[in-house]
């Protein structure tokens, strides 16, 4: 058997190793064979890895193959160096056979040619490395030829996966619908219906009428007058602008200028306000002159084609927009308040009772046209107005204007900033009126500072009309009486600070009818000194100052009095004689009220009754009148009063011919907010009468009064001549009664 290295091929001629071997040609393995064949369809991918899956175990089971035939010796086989002629040694190896004939010749040896070292170190390199035994070297696997790939093509998918997913995207949608349907039908379908109906339906507001504003009598100071909004749809009112601008231009001259109507008329757009707050007479005047035209412009229209008639005179339509007037102008102007062009009230009691006298609007709901036109005998809904709860009020028209009146004249001719008059009913409280100066038309122009009211709004400090509830307080507590006298000095030291009286004087020997005839400061000190302060605190907070009247007034202020009862002695005394604290006009004239009243506060009441919509009077129901000091004392004070009116006392300008009355003045120095420092005054007078049988409170304010200064000769005329107009207008007579004579010296 011929030994070959491996599988290699045997070589020619004779057995020399330097032989080069034939060159067999490689059969291709049946593998190669069969994929050079055209295939009848294209491999699919499952085919092609299954047959690489082939391919590898094959290869591996044929590497394993070879591995079992190796020798498993250690070191390789030398061969035998040729020799001439002698036995062959146990152990050499056999001569490899070259071929069948025999075995390979052996080349002669050449002599060895000289070697360099380079060459020398190569070969000794070689000589040195392990040869690997022909035997061992494992045969080359034959190069696969490269397989050409065939082109791509378009894979049909199975019909029966197509299928599947069609039907369940199909169910999927089905189920949409049919869930839509179910929320339709099922589960809110009014809402549904609601939305659709919106798409089709417009919704016209009917104004709820706002109640009115009455006095005491039902004369009204404030009413709610059916005026409208002219507007237009510019879209048909375009091609007769000019006709329609020369019929409205003249009626509502003040408005709106021609230059205006025509723009509006003009303009874009389906909508535009002409004029808003038309009276009825005006509109209808338009009306007829719009009918007139239409009527020309008919006759001149007769036998002419379609594309020559001129166009009508039509585009212009109302709206409802009332207005709120005010019959009487500026009376009671700062009491009643004022609305705004959206028909809610800004000031006053229009904005204090805005909730009653607003009502509740309601609503018409109309089919209509793609143009917004109402459908003629469509469905359409209407929910009716509520109308609004009318106020009366417990003023009385004309003492209010008279009050306005009077008190105007003293403003203007002492050149205060401002004055108040508070006219009362003594057993009701019941406000007869409240008039300020200065004052605003609300059917004119008027800025925004001339809406407040000062009777509520503006606190002072009281001043000397203040001893009256120091005295009163001082006799329920039996203090005091008409035979208490003093020894009054001309000043007195409280905590380190001088007080003196209005005038200057030594000691003087007064009764303290005379400490309220002569107003002064020292005496009511020296008889306050006598109470504890809390208990004089009490009395404070029961003829309500430091609290608010009840009255819910919009912007009312309560005004100022000391917090807790632990007041530094000081401050006892300045409130006691009317500094000190601060006040509002209604609080000072509600207490004095209640002197008048027997020593019973009745809380004060502006509102006397509610007006239904049906014309009913339900009552406004105040709070609780409460007793704040004895009968016996409220009388002791008003024979202390009395003296005041007299030819003696601080105010004879005050005394009303035939009537017994009772006041006091007030002069008190204010605070002026641009320094921090007393540089104001204010002057008042209060009283009563008749003084025996009391029926009327008055009570009268100037504010920074220039010039001389005295609640007696600036007050007391204003409340002379407010007084007698209410006695008069009532119908009180006179009692007859005679002033006390009460000594004020001793």
């Amino acid at each position: 058997m011929t030994d070959r290295r491996g599988n290699e091929p045997p070589r020619k001629g004779g057995s020399g190793r330097g032989t080069p071997p034939r060159s067999t040609p490689s059969r291709p393995s049946p593998a190669t064979d069969r994929s050079r064949a055209t295939p009848q369809r294209p491999e699919s991918t499952r085919e092609r890895l299954l047959r690489q899956a082939r391919e590898q175990a094959e290869a591996e089971r044929r590497a394993a193959a070879r591995a079992e035939k190796r020798p498993t010796g250690d070191a390789p086989r030398k061969r035998a160096a040729p020799k001439a002629a002698g036995p062959r040694k146990e152990g050499a190896p056999t001569r490899r056979p070259t071929s069948a004939a025999g075995p390979r010749k052996v080349a002669a040896k050449k002599a060895p040619a000289k070697k360099t070292a380079a060459a020398k170190k190569t070969a000794a390199k070689k000589s040195t490395a392990r040869k690997r035994p022909p035997q061992n070297r494992p045969q080359p696997r034959p190069k696969k030829p490269r397989v050409k790939k065939p082109p791509r093509t378009l894979k049909l998918g199975r019909s029966t996966l197509r299928l599947r997913l069609t039907f369940g995207v199909m169910a999927f949608v089905l189920s949409l619908f049919a869930g839509r349907l179910v929320l339709l039908q099922g589960v809110d379908p009014d809402s549904y219906a609601l939305a659709a109906s919106k798409e089709n339906n417009k919704t016209y507001v009917l104004h709820a009428p706002r109640g009115s504003i009455t006095d005491r009598n039902g004369v009204e100071f404030a009413v709610t007058e059916d005026t409208v909004a002219i507007v237009a749809d510019p879209s048909q009112t375009k091609p007769v602008a000019p006709q329609l601008v020369s019929i409205l231009a003249p009626k509502l001259a003040g408005t709106t200028t021609p230059a205006e109507l025509l723009k509006a008329l003009t303009g874009s757009g389906r909508y535009k306000e002409l004029a808003e707050k038309v009276s009825p007479q005006t509109w209808n005047e338009i009306k007829a002159e719009l009918k007139a035209g239409n009527k020309v412009i008919a006759q001149q229209n007769k036998g002419k084609p379609n594309d020559q008639k001129a166009p009508a005179l039509i585009g212009l339509y109302t709206e409802a927009d009332p207005i709120r007037s005010h019959p009487n102008g500026s009376i009671a102007a700062t009491v009643v308040g004022v609305t705004g062009a959206d028909g809610k009230g800004q000031s006053g009691l229009e904005y204090g009772l805005n909730g009653k006298l607003s009502g509740q609007d309601g609503k018409a709901i109309y089919e209509v046209d793609r143009n917004g036109n109402k459908i003629p005998n469509a469905n359409h809904t209407v929910e009716e107005p509520r109308p609004g709860v009318g106020v009366q009020l417990t003023l009385d028209r004309d003492l209010q204007w008279f009050a306005e009146k009077r008190i105007e004249e003293a403003v203007k001719k002492y050149q205060a900033s401002g004055g108040t008059v508070i006219v009362s009913e003594v057993k009701t409280n019941q406000i007869l009126a409240m008039a300020n100066y200065p004052t605003f038309d609300p059917n004119g122009k008027y800025q925004s500072s001339d809406l407040n009211n000062p009777a509520l709004e503006r606190t002072y400090e009281p001043g000397s009309v203040q001893k009256v509830v120091t005295m009163a307080a001082l006799a329920d507590a039996g203090l005091i009486d008409l035979n208490t006298k003093l020894r009054v000095p001309g000043t007195i030291d409280v905590q380190r600070r001088t007080i003196k009286d209005h005038w200057n004087h030594g000691d003087l020997n007064l009764t303290i009818a005379g400490v309220i005839a002569k107003s002064s400061n020292v005496g009511t000190i020296m008889a306050a000194q006598q109470m504890r302060i809390p208990q004089f605190v009490k009395y404070l907070h029961d003829f309500g100052f430091g609290e608010p009247t009840g009255l819910n007034f919009p912007g009312e202020s309560k005004g100022r009095l000391m917090q807790g009862d632990e007041w530094p002695e000081i401050t006892r005394s300045n409130v006691a004689f009317g500094q000190g604290l601060s006040v509002n006009a209604v609080q000072e004239a509600s207490a004095v009220n209640a002197v008048a009243n027997g020593g019973v506060y009745v809380p004060p009441k502006l509102v006397r009754n509610w007006i239904e919509p049906n014309g009913t009077l339900t009552p406004n129901e105040g709070a609780p009148p409460r007793r704040v000091v004895s009968e016996k004392a409220a009388k002791e004070v008003a024979t202390m009063m009395e003296a005041v009116t007299a030819e003696k006392g601080t105010a004879p300008q005050a005394a009303i011919d035939g009537y017994l009355v009772a006041g006091k003045t007030g002069t008190a120095q204010q605070v002026d907010s641009a320094c921090g420092c007393y540089q104001k005054w204010a002057t008042s007078f209060a009283g009563f009468a008749p003084a025996d049988n009391p029926r009327f409170v008055v009570y009268v304010v100037l504010h920074d009064p220039t010039g001389a200064r005295g609640g007696g000769f600036q007050g007391g005329p204003v409340f002379r001549d407010v007084m007698s107009y209410a006695l008069q207008k009532y119908a009180v007579p006179p009692t007859g009664a005679k002033q006390q004579n009460v000594p004020i010296t001793w």
